[in-house]
């Protein structure tokens, strides 16, 4: 067995015949879990019940794995053999989208700057970390490893393989005004620290050096990790892809996004790009807003399309000695700077819109709430199963780990759940 395929429990799976890969079973285990079933009812980009058609999480993460796999496929026809036998398993491929965003707590990215603030003190709280956390220790398939993914999988969830720097807890958690301020660094938890030495264990000395520099920053996020592995560098263009083109459609489609507004954004663009290029994305424009509903689908196929067959293998870390490490997917810069301003689009015509930054004010401070009511209250609110995880770590660990318990809790609920007990809570 590969070092890369082992698991944390180094226990072997009583199932007589079962002849799946270990990338099989840990797709398996994404699928089934209850982390990934609750995508179903947590923010992508517009709120969850606002409309039919909006993408949740969970659409969102589905598309991603179906993009991921066709990088690999294009990746496979276009690479050397030595390249290929690299490349994930298709398996596997879909497991790291599957499971990249389960560890978003409720309302998106305003839920994890709310959640973060109220851990100031005590660590920190960040999506991708809390990913990491959920399949390596609190996902119920292991009494103490969470999904017992291969070490592999866990690699590719990697999108910043470092640690928390030192966090300073502002004088008043009770008012953090701006939460812009208090963006959190991507990175893992220092409670994790233990699960993180074990996935990077097959590294030597300097490739791990290597691979864990960062660029220290003067203000929120203070810190940003410069590499990737190969696998999480595809989840990551899968996702991005994902979600400069899919959450475009719904831009267009719910009228978030005119024709206008399209014109103003990538006009500009298009001039910068290759005449080729740039052409085809003339006509798709022309699509996208085009009456007839197949044109659109047909627009948004090519624009996926566009990145898919840019996709290339490029070493991002030649002196490294692990191939896993030393090779990253990336796009040219053509298809990079396009995806960019899809990207950018997508930001200003609908996330920055005001009355999604409402509703994004609303729901951090309904997380603030409920942070600060099973703070001051845990033993009288908590249901019994987290109670009783919370005491053994106020026993074993004191208030800090006790806290990472209670940030647990908040950031597995859904936002349906999260509404609800809000509502129980502050509203008579």
């Amino acid at each position: 067995m590969s070092v890369w395929q082992q698991r944390r429990s180094d226990s072997p799976l009583q199932r007589p015949g079962d002849l799946r890969s270990p990338w099989q079973r840990d797709r398996a285990r994404v699928l089934h879990s209850a982390a990934f079933r609750r995508l179903q009812s947590k923010t992508q980009i517009m709120n969850v019940g606002e409309n039919d058609f909006y993408r949740t999480r969970l659409t969102h993460s589905l598309e991603a794995a179906q993009i991921g796999s066709s990088l690999i496929n294009q990746l496979q026809q276009v690479c050397d053999r030595e390249l290929s036998a690299l490349l994930p398993d298709l398996n596997l491929m879909e497991t790291l989208c599957l499971a990249h965003d389960i560890g978003h707590p409720p309302f998106g990215h305003g839920g994890e700057a709310a959640l973060h603030f109220k851990m100031l003190g005590s660590g920190g709280f960040e999506g991708n970390g809390q990913t990491f956390r959920i399949v390596g220790k609190l996902e119920a398939y292991h009494p103490d490893h969470g999904m017992d993914l291969t070490r592999r999988t866990l690699l590719g969830l990697l999108k910043y393989p470092v640690l928390m720097p030192a966090l300073e807890a502002p004088t008043n958690l009770d008012k953090p005004g701006s939460l812009s301020q208090w963006k959190p660094p991507k990175a893992l938890f220092a409670a994790d620290a233990d699960l993180l030495d074990w996935v990077l264990a097959p590294l030597s000395k300097a490739d791990r050096k290597l691979f864990q520099q960062v660029d220290l920053l003067e203000q929120a996020p203070w810190q940003k990790s410069r590499h990737k592995a190969l696998d999480a560098s595809l989840m990551e263009l899968a996702d991005d892809i994902a979600y400069g083109v899919h959450d475009l459609e719904d831009a267009v489609v719910t009228g978030t996004l005119n024709e206008m507004q399209w014109h103003a954004h990538l006009d500009n663009v298009i001039e910068q790009l290759e005449p080729e290029l740039g052409g085809l994305m003339q006509q798709l424009g022309d699509q996208l807003f085009a009456s007839e509903h197949y044109l659109r689908k047909n627009a948004i196929g090519a624009l996926v399309n566009i990145f898919v067959t840019a996709v290339r293998l490029e070493q991002v870390l030649p002196e490294a000695e692990e191939p896993l490490i030393r090779y990253n997917a990336t796009l040219p810069a053509q298809q990079q700077f396009l995806l960019n301003s899809l990207k950018a689009v997508v930001f200003e015509h609908v996330i920055n819109q005001p009355n999604i930054q409402q509703l994004r004010y609303r729901s951090q401070n309904m997380l603030l709430d409920l942070f600060a009511a099973f703070h001051s209250e845990p033993q009288r609110l908590l249901p019994h199963n987290t109670r009783a995880r919370w005491q053994a770590a106020m026993e074993y660990g004191g208030q800090v780990e006790a806290d990472r318990i209670l940030c647990d809790y908040i950031a597995g609920m859904t936002d349906d759940y999260a509404e609800r007990m809000y509502r129980n809570l502050f509203i008579s």
